[in-house]
């Protein structure tokens, strides 16, 4: 192991760190977005949105995310949609997070007795005011460890957009090991880089769920 090679690479791993972390940040936030919308018109059969709803989760969940991106980079330039790869990336993340968050959160506010919405029904709160203030609370306490699961996941997906030349953590890997054959230095900063990102985020969602049990 050359150490002072690993020295020298550092900097390009910090970059690649932060373009992974802006991946990471827009794909779960918005995974959580269309997540919530869609377990919320699977949980009340809104229709006539309920039935897409549901074919959106069973596409997104039974296709690879790698085929979904490609999708997007390469074959929507065919009808003339063009995007970059960190916006492509960030669509494809959050279209299949989208699905695994909405399943969570469904699981959630079905799992919130009956008996606290028709309570909150018998005090006069409208049903949006029974949703925001009495459903959903309980249903994201539940739910909450089931969504930081889908958070980490996520975040180790980034390493699939490296396919369409981002330059997050695993396309820097691959760079200097093509151009420096430097294979086990690039390999060891790999793996420090995600252990820096996942073990405190790994911490931190333990520490909430925790707090939210109390």
């Amino acid at each position: 192991m050359d150490w002072s090679y690993v020295q020298e690479i550092i900097p390009r791993f910090v970059q690649a760190a932060l373009v992974t972390l802006r991946l990471s940040a827009w794909g779960v936030s918005l995974s959580l977005l269309l997540g919530l919308a869609v377990a919320l018109v699977t949980s009340y059969r809104v229709r006539p949105f309920d039935s897409l709803a549901r074919v959106y989760i069973e596409l997104s969940r039974n296709t690879p995310l790698l085929i979904q991106l490609f999708f997007l980079y390469y074959g929507l330039p065919k009808i003339g949609i063009h995007w970059d790869g960190f916006t492509c990336g960030v669509i494809a993340l959050t279209f299949l997070g989208g699905s695994y968050m909405a399943e969570a959160l469904r699981a959630g506010l079905q799992a919130v007795p009956r008996g606290q919405v028709e309570s909150a029904r018998a005090i006069g709160l409208k049903r949006a005011q029974v949703l925001w203030h009495v459903v959903l609370p309980q249903a994201l306490a539940i739910a909450l460890p089931a969504l930081t699961a889908n958070a980490l996941f996520l975040v180790k997906e980034t390493s699939v957009i490296n396919a369409v030349s981002v330059a997050e953590l695993l396309f820097v890997t691959k760079d200097i090991i093509g151009t420096d054959y430097m294979t086990n230095e690039a390999l060891f900063m790999l793996l420090v880089s995600y252990l820096v990102l996942l073990l405190p985020l790994s911490w931190l969602a333990a520490w909430v769920e925790k707090r939210m049990r109390r």
